[in-house]
């Protein structure tokens, strides 16, 4: 574990997240997205029954699918364990993902759409995770133009590693670089 190790301690709760990237035989791409929460210990909920330590409160699944040009085509939800009665309900209104594109804009466009009581808390935050795996899923297979020609490329300072005005920039995309441009 890289962490310092901790003092004693005992677990409560878990949260998992997967996410997967395929390219498909037809040339699209699918990211799958899991989150998964369960609790150490076992509990009553009043729509399920007793919910056994270990045994997720939460299962949720997200898949999409999108082109080379991170427009989404396709899009499925689906909740298998919730807390609540009518928790999956929402899942197809996930639909509404189909035409939107991964780019800049996208986390607030997925808050605008999904966020508050448009859409499940978990699913929705799913999706940036989501986006994530797809850009790395995608855009490596991607013939990409040099780095002296075309577009600045979109993950510029989008972290302090990949500032404008940072040493990776200068080696990496010296076009791009911008002496003391980033703050």
């Amino acid at each position: 574990m890289p962490l310092t190790e901790p003092g004693a301690r005992s677990p409560i709760h878990s949260r998992e997240i997967r996410c997967e990237g395929f390219r498909r035989d037809d040339g699209l791409f699918d990211i799958d997205g899991r989150i998964v929460d369960s609790k150490a210990y076992s509990f009553e909920n009043r729509f399920r029954g007793t919910i056994e330590s270990g045994d997720p409160v939460h299962d949720m699944w997200m898949r999409i699918t999108l082109n080379d040009r991170l427009e989404i085509v396709a899009a499925e939800a689906v909740t298998d364990k919730h807390p609540y009665p009518g928790c999956g309900d929402i899942t197809p209104d996930y639909r509404a993902l189909i035409g939107l594109r991964i780019g800049p804009g996208w986390s607030r466009e997925v808050r605008r759409s999904f966020g508050g009581v448009r859409g499940c808390t978990h699913i929705t935050k799913l999706l940036d995770n989501m986006a994530v795996a797809a850009l790395q899923t995608i855009m490596p297979l991607l013939k990409t133009e040099p780095a002296d020609a075309g577009r600045r490329p979109p993950q510029l300072d989008g972290c302090h590693v990949l500032r404008s005005d940072g040493a990776v920039v200068r080696e990496y995309y010296p076009r791009w670089y911008r002496d003391g441009a980033a703050d």
